[in-house]
């Protein structure tokens, strides 16, 4: 079987701010570029279903998507943002360090470890592997999830069975798409495609 996990694309946010799961936040001009550009890549594929965070950026990169590929969309609230980002909610990512000293830091040298998170970087992973499991007992054709950069690349690590050591390195871009092939428990890595940037 084979899965693509796909990131939404560049949301319009001009204050720089961690929008989290705020409503409101849309993709930019670049952004609808970027997954439509998406959506041409996975022309060809036989997409069967694209299966979206509830976000609104995540909803429309895949509506853009499903406008090139024809796939059905179906909503799984298990590729929401990491809970972490809705503790940061509101407040520039300039002034992180300022309002909460120590935690920006501690995210980019031991994500794995964060206790002031509301949400282990690990139940992340666990609930976006979870949701490609099932979606691909369920349907035979090829299947797009459309996350956001932490759930998607933490939930890769977890289908592969790579370490998060590195996580910070190799992470998804703005509607990048990372593909997969495998069954279930036995996933690796076949292809990596992005849209310029």
């Amino acid at each position: 079987m084979r899965i693509h996990l796909v990131r939404h694309g560049e949301v319009e946010n001009p204050d720089h701010v961690v929008y989290a799961d705020l409503p409101g936040f849309v993709l930019s001009r670049r952004g609808r570029q970027q997954a439509r550009a998406a959506g041409r890549y996975l022309a060809d594929a036989p997409l069967l279903r694209i299966v979206t965070s509830p976000l609104e950026r995540a909803r429309e990169t895949s509506e853009l998507v499903a406008d090139a590929t024809g796939a059905a969309i179906s909503v799984d609230d298990r590729l929401v943002e990491w809970g972490l980002s809705s503790h940061w909610a509101g407040v520039a990512w300039e002034s992180l360090s300022d309002v909460f000293p120590g935690e920006l830091e501690a995210y980019l040298s031991k994500p794995y470890d964060l206790p002031f998170s509301p949400e282990s970087l690990s139940n992340v992973a666990e609930r976006v592997a979870e949701c490609v499991a099932d979606w691909a007992q369920r349907d035979t054709g090829e299947i797009a999830f459309v996350s956001h950069e932490d759930p998607l690349h933490g939930g890769r690590l977890k289908l592969t069975g790579e370490s998060p050591a590195e996580y910070h390195r190799d992470k998804p871009t703005h509607c990048s798409v990372t593909t997969l092939d495998g069954e279930l428990g036995e996933w690796s890595v076949v292809g990596y495609w992005a849209p310029p940037q």
